[in-house]
Formats: structure tokens, C-alpha cells, sequence
């Protein structure tokens, strides 16, 4: 584990024994304009966290003008994502929004959204999420001071190399990014790739530089960061699924008026209903400006090498089922096979 994995895990357990302080005059009860400062690493403009983080800016202060001023700080301008937890954690920062990958120190339950396969479209990730079973993830953190708002989409993941990958043969050897994440560590490693960890951040010049060979992401992230400019090959895989946990600092939530906490809710259940359904298009909009950049070339993966991808990483579940419990395992399928 990485020290800031090491970190944020050890400020979880030091908020679950005494609580975290919020540096907020919300809990001190000064009547003063609340500050929500909500940092990420995406682009402002063309991602779906991008344009949802500034919706949210835009309605909460068109609500509450002079009382909540947020602070959004786009493409890690003011940190980093693991920086983010740290800062969350302390209440330095008050709102992330931060890739579900992350948490899966503080809670396995989340590996689920990491396993591949799972789910065969944006979809089905939205009605497991809306479902019991995962509309509970969004307290699991409660007890570590990270109280979650909701889940905002990216979209589904597609392989991006320096060659065709149309059979798991063909990443064999490949130095492969993921994000910092066991199951996606097991995933790379059962196609014979050698994963690499690695921030956001880094990833065009690593590409650009050969540090790596492969990444897998969504349209909107690989088009609005510029990928495909520096990789050849993209193949459509729907493998994966990149969302987000928007969670607050939990003393700092608890610590607001009653009626800006109420507030704040109902905007954000709006932001996330309009942002999760602008990812839909914003991830189609990525697609097709790198066709028509003639910068990348899109692979359609024939529906038998879909199933010799499948088969190659069935050891993952295997490996991760009883961690992240056959509760919310069945639940995903279920939801993911409905219509």
C-alpha cells in the first residue's frame, strides 16, 4: 500500500474513534458565507465530472447567494486525487468527487464496480446503483468521516494500446496503467500485462514518452486529455466502468444548517440525474471527434473476442467474490441482466 494509502486509512480510523475537525464557520455557528472547496482532475468544460462539478457551483449559488460559495478547482489544480482523501479527511476541503477505484482500502464493498465484465453498459451501473443494495454504499463510509451524496458517472472503459488488442495474447507483456486498485491490478495481471499504477495527472506523458504501453478509460476522459494523440489503438470494450463517489466531509455535512444541508441535497440529486445523463453524450462526443481527428483508430472487438476477454479474467472474480460479498455480487447481476 502506497504511504497516502497508508495515510488516508489511518485518518479514517482516527475519525471513526474521535471525529475529524471541519475548518468550516459552519460548526462553529459564525454567520458567515459557508465555503465548499471541491477539487478534481478532470477538464472543466468536456467531461462529465467536469461539467457536473460546475452545474453544482453554479445552482447552489444561484440558492443560496451570500451564504454558500463553492469552490470548484478543475484538471488537479489545487491536488491530486489521493491528496483530495487526505485533505477530505482533515477538512481541509469540504466536497470530492473522487474515482470509486480509490476507496477500495476503506471499504471492499466498492470493489464491485471494479470487477470486469460486471456490467455491459452505463445502464445497468445506474439501476444497481439505484437499487437497495447500492444505494447503501453511499453511507458505507459514514464511520470514517466520508459521508457519500452520490455516484456520478464517467462511462464504461475501452483498451487503449500501442497495438491491436484484439485477443488477451496480444497485451501480453505490455506495461498497462491502472488506477491505484487491487481488482484492477488483478485484471491486468490475468491478461499477462504488467499493471502500473499511476495518477491521471501523469498519464499523457507517459504515453507520450513510452513509460507505459496501455491504459484502459472512457471516451470523454481519453479524448479530453488527449490520448489519442499519443496512442495508435483503441478497442471497444465496454469492460469496465469509471464512476464517481461525491462525498463531503462528514462533521463539516452535519455541522450546516438545517436548511442548506436540505438544499444542498436536492441540488445535488438534480446535478446528478442531468450530469449522469450528459455523460452519456459527452463520452459519444469524445468518440466521435477522435475518429474525426484521424489521430487513433477505433477496433470493434467481434463478439467472440469479446468471450476470450471475458474468460481471461474470470479468475478476478474468483479472487475478490467473498471481499466484496455475494450480497452485493448477485445484486449487480441481477440489475445488469434486468430491463
Amino acid at each position: 500500500m502506497s504511504s497516502t494509502r497508508n495515510t488516508v486509512v489511518a485518518l479514517a480510523l482516527a475519525c471513526l474513534f474521535s471525529g475529524c475537525s471541519a475548518s468550516n464557520d459552519a460548526e462553529s455557528g459564525v454567520d458567515d458565507v459557508i465555503v465548499i472547496k471541491f477539487p478534481h482532475v478532470v477538464a472543466p468544460g468536456t467531461t462529465p465530472k467536469g461539467q457536473a462539478a460546475a452545474r453544482f457551483e453554479e445552482l447552489v449559488e444561484a440558492r443560496f447567494p451570500g451564504r454558500v460559495d463553492v469552490e470548484v478547482y478543475p484538471s488537479a489544480q489545487l491536488m491530486n486525487d489521493d491528496d483530495s482523501l487526505e485533505a477530505l479527511a482533515f477538512g481541509e476541503i469540504q466536497m470530492i468527487a473522487v474515482s470509486l477505484s480509490k476507496f477500495d482500502r476503506l471499504t471492499q464493498s466498492f470493489q464491485v464496480f471494479d470487477l470486469p465484465f460486471l456490467f455491459s453498459d452505463i445502464a445497468a451501473v445506474e439501476r444497481f446503483q439505484k437499487s437497495p443494495e447500492g444505494r447503501s454504499l453511499l453511507t458505507a463510509l459514514d464511520g470514517s468521516g466520508f459521508h457519500g451524496l452520490a455516484f456520478w458517472h464517467n462511462g464504461m472503459k475501452h483498451f487503449g494500446a500501442d497495438r491491436p488488442l484484439h485477443l488477451p495474447e496480444d497485451a501480453q507483456g505490455l506495461r498497462f496503467r491502472i488506477m491505484e486498485s487491487d481488482v484492477l491490478q488483478a485484471q491486468i495481471e490475468a491478461i499477462g500485462s504488467s499493471p502500473q499504477k499511476m495518477g491521471f495527472e501523469e498519464v499523457y506523458q507517459a504515453l507520450q514518452t513510452g513509460a507505459i504501453d496501455a491504459q484502459e478509460n472512457t471516451w470523454s476522459n481519453i479524448y479530453s486529455s488527449k490520448f489519442h494523440e499519443v496512442q495508435p489503438y483503441f478497442m471497444v470494450s465496454n469492460h469496465g466502468y469509471v464512476g464517481y463517489f461525491v462525498a463531503v466531509n462528514a462533521q463539516f455535512w452535519s455541522s450546516l444548517p438545517e436548511d442548506v444541508r436540505l438544499g444542498l441535497e436536492e441540488i445535488m440529486a438534480e446535478v446528478t440525474e442531468w450530469g449522469n445523463a450528459r455523460s452519456i453524450t459527452i463520452n459519444e462526443e469524445g468518440r466521435a471527434k477522435m475518429l474525426e481527428s484521424g489521430r487513433t483508430e477505433i477496433i470493434e472487438l467481434t463478439d467472440e473476442e469479446l468471450v476470450v476477454w471475458q474468460d481471461s479474467v474470470q479468475t478476478v472474480w474468483d479472487q475478490f467474490s467473498d471481499e466484496i460479498g455475494s450480497e452485493i455480487i448477485e445484486a449487480a447481476q441481477r440489475e445488469a441482466v434486468r430491463r
